[in-house]
């Protein structure tokens, strides 16, 4: 099907609500978990790495729920991944078409700014507290354990590759566990290869909190590390595609 072609019974403004607010819940849980283990005088401080994982699980869990109408990607790896695959459907009722691609994008991208404005919201005497400006940051966005923009770039390619890839198989499996098996999808990832990168592998969970955290008051809060910022955008992207494609081929 062209991407031109096709034309959507479901009502395209559902579709954009639908993805924001799923998006936006998916990140006020992500970006949430991570203030409440790096920031000071919370319940959940030093809490851990795998408690950061499972909250983004979660994030997702219910974010997919929040957005059923529109099919919950929540992100635009998973969108552009679905397109390049051939899909003819982004969800039922929603065509695959120009519109329809830059509705789901502008939408995840408006939730995953507007989810961590939430969080922030929710923590706000905590971000108060002196705390160092790479941890205030680092709740809204991800950065490199070691930095090496190539081998950073292969990472985030890798691990949404292996999202969006399972993801399209999902639909082809008879258990239904759908919001359940992404999630746990992502736990596995984080735990598995979020290690050298944060694992954005999402591109709407990484720069919509950046822009958040540029404009929001955060006392002490430093730069926004826009050096890096294309990596968990242009990697994801890059990943979701190709998977897409080897979909198709496969």
């Amino acid at each position: 099907m062209s991407i031109l072609a096709g034309a959507a019974t479901v009502p395209l403004i559902h579709v954009f609500f639908s993805e924001v607010l799923g998006t936006a819940i998916l990140l006020l849980l992500g970006v949430g978990v991570v203030a409440g283990v790096v920031l000071p005088k919370t319940k959940a401080t030093g809490a851990g790495w795998i408690v950061i994982t499972f909250g983004w699980g979660l994030g997702v869990f219910a974010g997919v729920y929040a957005a059923y109408r529109s099919g919950g990607h929540l992100n635009p790896a998973v969108t552009l991944g679905l397109l390049a695959s051939g899909a003819q459907e982004y969800a039922p009722g929603v065509a695959v078409n120009l519109a329809s691609t830059l509705t789901y994008v502008a939408g995840e991208m408006l939730g995953g700014f507007l989810g961590a404005v939430g969080a922030y919201l929710s923590y706000k005497r905590h971000f108060d507290q002196e705390a160092p400006a790479a941890d205030k940051l680092a709740i809204f966005c991800t950065a490199p354990e070691i930095r090496s923009f190539g081998w950073n770039l292969v990472t985030e390619i890798i691990a949404t590759f292996v999202l969006v890839y399972v993801i399209i198989r999902f639909g082809n499996t008879p258990t239904e566990l759908g919001p359940l098996a992404a999630a746990l999808l992502v736990v596995g990832l984080g735990l598995s290869l979020g290690g050298p990168t944060g694992y954005a592998i999402n591109p709407a969970r990484d720069l919509g909190p950046r822009i958040a955290h540029a404009v929001l008051p955060i006392p002490g809060k430093g730069g926004n590390d826009w050096s890096y910022a294309w990596v968990p955008v242009v990697g994801p992207i890059i990943g979701g595609v190709l998977a897409g494609l080897l979909a198709t081929a496969f």
